[in-house]
Order: C-alpha cells, then sequence, then structure tokens
C-alpha cells in the first residue's frame, strides 16, 4: 500500500517558492532578534528546502567575535538541524566593526565578492537591519557609500528594516528622506512581524474567497469592531527600551494599525502588492484622525501596577529594571477611533492593549447588530447575544462565529453557540513562523506584506495627536493591577456607547 503523505489535506495547495542564490547580511548579528527569531527562522526554511545550496549569510555587529563563533551560534538555532544548515553555516562569516566606520563595509564589501565567487550567488544581497533603531541611517548610508546600495547587473540589494519606524510622524519623515537618499522605495522592506501570521493574512481570504462575509463587511450589519493586543508579560528585561517607547509605538501604530487596515480596506483589484498596499493605504486615510482637544474622550492610556498573573505575584511596572520610579509610560491603551466612509461611517473602533493582562491574546472581533425582532419571548433568550466573527492571530490561530441556537429540550430556550476554525486542526499542521513567510519573500523580492512609505505617515499620522496630547507630564495616566483587564477609565470608555470590552 502506498503511504500517505504527512499533510493529506494541505497536499498541492500551496505554490512552492524558493530563494533565489544568494547572501543575507544581518546587520545585529550578535543581538536577541537574530538568536532568537532570524536564525531559527532561517534553519526552519533551510530544513524545508525553500534555501539554495548556494546560500550565505554574513553577520555584522560590534561585538566581537570570529566566523567560527558565529558558525556555532547558527549551530545552535536547532541542534538538530539538517545536512543544508550545515552547509549555509561552513558558507557564513562574521565581520566585527562599527556600524558608523567605513572599515566595516569595505570589509563587507570584500567578504560578499569573495562568497559570490565562491558559491555562484549572483550579487543577490539583502541587508537585514535588526540593530537598534538609531543606527538604520546610518547603515543605509554606508552601504551606499561602498556602493552596496545598487544592485549589480543580474543581481538585487534589498532593505529590510525592522520597527519602530521612526519615534512619530517627524522623525519617520526623516529617517524616510535619508533611505531615499540612497535606495529606491521598491528596494526597502518595512518589516512587521505580525503581517507574516497566517490569521493576519487569513482576513484577506476570509473576506474575499468567500461570498458569505463580504456582504455583511459593512455598517448596515456590524455594530462595530474590537481589536485587542493582551499579554500577560511585563516589560521582561527591556525596561529601558520600553521607556522610551510605551505601548501606543510599540503596538498600536504599527500591529494594531496593520491588522485595522486589512480588515477596513476595500476589496483590492488584485491580490498582490499593490493592490494590497493601496486599499491599505486608503483605509488608514479614512480612519478620522482625533483632534487633540478630543483625545481625553476617546483614549486612555494607563501603566501596570503590582499583582498576579498566572497564579505568580509579580512588580509593578516602575519596579522593574530599567525603569523610573516616577515612570510616567503607559503600558495599556484604550482607543475609540472612527472611520469616514461609506463601508464604516457610524461603527466604532474600540482598540485596547496592554502589558499584565490576564491572557495572552491577540484577535479582532466584528460585533454585529441585534436581530430587530425577537419573535419569541425575551425569557426564552436569556442567553443570546449578537452575532460575532472572531479572527484570532493569536496564540491559537482560527475565526470562530457566534450565533444563536436552540438548547435542547422540550422548552424553547436560545443561547450561543460558538462554530470554531482551527488551523492546526484543519490543516493537521503549525502555521509557519512569521519571519519564516517575510524572510523569505524579502529574499525572492515579494513586498506585499511589506509597509509601503505611505503607509508608515498615514499610520504615524493616526497616533500623532495621541503622542502629542500624552507628551507632558500631566498627561493622565491610569493604573491597573497586574492581572486584570485593565483600569476602570477603559470600561468606561466603552460603557458610556452602550456597550462592553469582550472577554477572550
Amino acid at each position: 500500500m502506498t503511504a500517505l503523505p504527512a499533510n493529506v489535506l494541505a497536499e498541492g495547495l500551496e505554490t512552492v517558492r524558493r530563494a533565489p542564490p544568494g547572501v543575507l547580511v544581518v546587520f545585529g548579528a550578535s543581538g536577541d532578534l537574530t538568536h532568537r527569531k532570524l536564525l531559527p527562522a532561517l534553519e526552519h526554511l533551510s530544513r524545508r528546502r525553500l534555501l539554495p545550496a548556494a546560500f550565505a549569510i554574513i553577520g555584522v555587529a560590534r561585538t566581537e567575535m570570529s566566523d567560527a563563533a558565529f558558525r556555532d551560534l547558527m549551530a545552535g538555532a536547532d541542534p538538530d538541524a539538517g545536512p543544508g544548515w550545515a552547509e549555509i553555516i561552513k558558507n557564513s562569516a562574521y565581520i566585527s566593526g562599527e556600524y558608523s566606520h567605513p572599515d566595516t563595509f569595505t570589509a563587507l564589501q570584500g567578504r560578499l565578492k569573495e562568497i559570490d565567487e565562491a558559491l555562484g550567488t549572483g550579487a543577490n544581497r539583502t541587508y537585514y537591519l535588526a540593530t537598534i533603531p538609531e543606527v538604520f541611517a546610518g547603515v543605509a548610508q554606508a552601504l551606499g557609500q561602498v556602493g552596496l546600495n545598487r544592485p549589480e547587473p543580474g543581481g538585487s540589494a534589498r532593505l529590510v528594516i525592522e520597527k519602530p519606524f521612526g519615534r512619530d510622524r517627524k522623525t519617520a519623515g526623516e529617517l524616510d528622506a535619508v533611505l531615499h537618499e540612497v535606495f529606491d522605495e521598491d528596494q526597502i522592506y518595512r518589516i512587521d512581524h505580525y503581517l507574516g501570521k497566517e490569521t493576519v493574512q487569513n482576513v484577506l481570504a476570509l473576506r474575499f474567497a468567500n461570498a458569505i462575509f463580504e456582504p455583511l463587511w459593512s455598517r448596515n450589519y456590524i455594530d462595530h469592531v474590537q481589536v485587542t493586543v493582551a499579554e500577560t508579560i511585563g516589560v521582561e528585561k527591556r525596561g529601558d527600551f520600553y521607556e522610551s517607547a510605551g505601548a501606543l509605538r510599540d503596538i498600536v501604530q504599527n500591529h494594531v494599525l496593520q491588522v485595522l487596515s486589512l480588515t477596513l480596506m476595500e476589496p483590492p483589484g488584485s491580490i498582490d502588492a499593490q493592490g494590497i498596499r493601496d486599499e491599505k493605504v486608503k483605509a488608514l486615510r479614512s480612519v478620522v484622525v482625533p483632534k487633540l482637544a478630543d483625545v481625553p474622550n476617546v483614549a486612555v492610556r494607563a501603566q501596570y501596577d503590582s499583582g498576579w498573573v498566572e497564579g505568580s505575584a509579580v512588580p509593578g511596572y516602575r519596579q522593574e529594571d530599567g525603569v523610573s520610579p516616577t515612570s510616567q509610560t503607559e503600558t495599556y491603551v484604550a482607543l475609540k477611533l472612527s472611520v469616514d466612509n461609506w463601508r464604516w461611517a457610524g461603527v466604532p473602533i474600540y482598540i485596547r492593549t496592554g502589558k499584565r493582562l490576564p491572557k495572552r491574546v491577540t484577535e479582532v472581533a466584528l460585533q454585529f447588530k441585534a436581530v430587530p425582532h425577537l419573535a419569541f419571548p425575551k425569557q426564552a433568550a436569556t442567553g443570546l447575544n449578537p452575532n460575532a466573527l472572531v479572527m484570532r492571530i493569536q496564540p491559537d490561530e482560527g475565526v470562530t462565529l457566534r450565533f444563536g441556537a436552540k438548547v435542547p429540550g422540550q422548552a424553547f430556550m436560545v443561547r450561543d453557540v460558538l462554530m470554531d476554525f482551527s488551523y492546526g486542526a484543519a490543516f493537521l499542521e503549525e502555521p509557519s513562523d512569521a519571519y519564516e513567510r517575510l524572510l523569505l519573500d524579502a529574499m525572492v523580492g515579494d513586498p506585499t506584506l511589506f509597509i509601503r512609505s505611505d503607509e508608515v505617515d498615514t499610520a504615524w499620522g493616526v497616533v500623532q495627536p495621541l503622542l502629542d496630547a500624552w507628551a507632558g507630564q500631566g498627561a493622565p495616566l491610569s493604573g491597573y493591577a497586574s492581572g486584570s483587564w485593565g483600569p476602570r477609565p477603559a470600561e468606561t470608555l466603552i460603557e458610556r456607547d452602550g456597550r462592553q470590552w469582550r472577554t477572550p
């Protein structure tokens, strides 16, 4: 009997794309992001045979490290890695040097030439900036000074930039101007790992591949939208970073607005980079930018106090390492936004994100309007709520539809039931890590899931009034107990509209 493939349901559903021969240059190669995310993602791509034999990684960082030590770091990505990864490790190298020193980039230029000649990588280069944001512009300029910004004949040169892209609209624009002096827009890949998650991409499939959902996806049927990004962890050992960022910059300006734009956008003319990104920008431009005077009425900021999370006592934010004892940085944000277009006019968008909340969950919930008339007594429907469609982005990727059904028995009673789709159960495998998808996309030159320049500017424009309003020391800052769902003012924000936050 012929053995069945490991995943019958997924067989033939995916068009296999493989990276072309090339070199991935990782700036910040000694850092946490490279160790935790990039190297494991690359090893998984190698294991799935999505990286070619003619492939190498060059690590660049200020930390002193030999080629052998860097190769040991790569080997630690997975002790059980296959022979393909071992070959890539053998081809890879490391350069120690300051990001601002010309010698670093002269050495990089020499190594790239050696690898091209030895492996036949075709002058295909992808530069990944896994560094602190302060050196983004300097690295890009230094690449340009030695000519590594321009593709050689038959090759490619792409720049992948991690968030945060600026600290506000002004600094994002300044960074963009510097990058465009060196790289063309089609060479720049601004990464947000949320866009690499299968469930985020599934928003497009759910809406535009199913006739039953898209006709309902408007103000005619939807009462409001809720976006929740909740974390149980605190700032861990990133207190210094978080003091200069806060929840609005760290989560709302990028992750939340990216997911929201996919939820709100109009159907694109084509499912390609230009079609999707054009519609995302149009959706963000339709979000009503709060006026400075209205910020207290549409936004709540708060900071976690001590409490209990998952059975363990945890300190308050101001007791964390690297955090000022008088810190005014927000670890929680709740917002009410509105959208000024034909599809969403009058539908409020409620957003909340925070650290030290009771549950780790990211979801988008579309709450439908209540039925206009109940044909049976109210006491028969005490367990019935309006329909809701919930897209779970993490950790249990999937989609849930809530609707009413009769309770078994002689009496006519109606209550909520759930129809649930789970990626793991439906496709018999766990979704790929977001960095795997995005690294591969960058290397093959597919910008669909990356953020365009005008999209960055528009997203900053939405949150800029909040940054301005909260810039002073007198800006309101509530407290909330760790392990709770946030401060009381966040409840008031939604309750005064006659609604309430979902319990994920």
